[in-house]
């Protein structure tokens, strides 16, 4: 069922009309004139359209692979309540195209058919869970994923990703973005659980921010960063068993640079053979390691290495996702820039810093709009100096 609303409005003696967007309800067997499946009110819905969708009793799934190839909205009926779908969901890319999911309980693949062309196309997943991962490394696509628990890898060519239970995330492409997005690529504050490469970077289009990860039993490897960026891997909690926790290697010709500050690293073999940071290729990539901590002798090869903390006494507990010891408190990088939030200086790991990891857990906060993202200034400038702060939220 479909509801366009028309708003009339006379000024200055002109007449015109506006279609807002409509919202079409999906319930089981049609129940109140609704449609039956999400894909028929795909079928009926216009660019900007809100789907609205009733989960099943006792958990029933709807059974359809979707293919959305409009700019739409999908979200529950029932607040903070899961809809199941036993099938695929494949977004079709389109200059301009946003699609945004809420609330989604998908047992497969969730991916972007193609590149898009001539413009970028975004996808929003918040708050949703998906048994199959996401496959979405598409040229000139954003996928902004946050508050989800996910079974499997996390893989796009650009976006924001927070607050997510993930086995791993990863940006790669060998090909270059014709139509670039105006900003970097963020991963914060994600619980990530695979015991090989937790997050993988192999992309050239844009500078990255690694913030407040939890990484239980897997490393970090970046095999290509954008030439002449400065990239940041700060405040994360890195156990990662039986491997270097931090492994820089870009190719010849690939030059960039690394700050990595105040992260806590556990390396559960001798540091003589595995490293708490590696830069493999010292031609390539500057490295500046500083103000971290590790339960081994701290060694950085090919970086510069000041102010690291050796044999610190951490205790990291992957259930709730948190390391603790004194050498942590108050040890991070001093700078004001560091701060944390309650405005002292920097506790090294992923609770440390103005993105700590309780400004995106719990995930699901209880029938409340959820903050996905903030970034404002850390000083305040007198004179006619423009103060920027960005922000953005969720809720249905």
């Amino acid at each position: 069922m479909k509801t366009i609303k028309i708003v009339v409005l006379a000024i200055f003696g002109f007449c015109s009309t506006i279609v807002t967007a409509a919202d079409l309800y999906v319930r089981d067997s049609g129940a109140g004139g609704s449609f039956s499946t999400i894909s028929a009110a795909i079928a009926q819905a216009s660019n900007g359209d809100r789907i609205i969708i009733r989960p099943k009793a006792a958990g029933l799934p709807f059974i359809e692979n979707l293919v959305i190839d409009k700019s739409l909205t999908f979200v529950s009926e029932i607040n903070f309540s899961n809809y199941f779908i036993q099938g695929t969901v494949s977004v079709t890319p389109l200059a301009g195209r946003v699609v945004t999911v809420h609330n989604m309980n998908l047992t497969s693949t969730f991916s972007s058919s193609a590149d898009s062309t001539n413009g970028r196309t975004t996808i929003n997943i918040y708050n949703s869970s998906l048994s199959s991962g996401v496959n979405a490394n598409k040229l000139n696509t954003s996928v902004n994923i946050s508050g989800c628990s996910i079974t499997g890898t996390i893989s796009c060519t650009h976006g924001r990703i927070t607050g997510n239970t993930a086995g791993s995330v990863s940006i790669s492409t060998s090909l270059a973005d014709t139509n670039l997005a105006t900003d970097d690529i963020e991963i914060i504050a994600n619980a990530l659980l695979t015991t090989e490469a937790a997050i993988y970077l192999d992309q050239k289009n844009y500078r990255t921010r690694i913030l407040n990860n939890y990484l239980s039993n897997g490393t970090l490897y970046i095999e290509a960063a954008k030439t002449g960026s400065n990239n940041e891997i700060r405040n994360n909690a890195i156990d990662s068993g039986s491997d270097s926790a931090i492994v820089i290697s870009l190719a010849t010709g690939n030059q960039a640079t690394f700050s990595v500050l105040n992260n806590a690293i556990s390396t559960s073999i001798s540091s003589s053979t595995y490293n708490e940071v590696v830069n493999s290729n010292i031609l390539n990539a500057t490295v500046y390691v500083m103000y971290n901590a590790s339960t081994s002798a701290f060694t950085a090869l090919n970086s510069n290495a000041t102010n690291n903390i050796s044999s610190a006494s951490l205790s990291f507990n992957d259930v709730t996702r948190t390391v603790t010891g004194t050498a942590l408190v108050n040890a991070g990088a001093a700078d004001d820039d560091f701060t944390d939030i309650d405005l002292t200086r920097n506790d090294i790991g992923n609770r440390g810093g103005s993105d700590t990891w309780e400004n995106y857990w719990p995930t699901s906060p209880g029938n409340k709009p959820l903050v996905n993202y903030l970034l404002t200034p850390r000083r305040i400038y007198n004179g006619t100096t423009e103060m920027n702060a960005t922000g953005s939220g969720y809720t249905k």
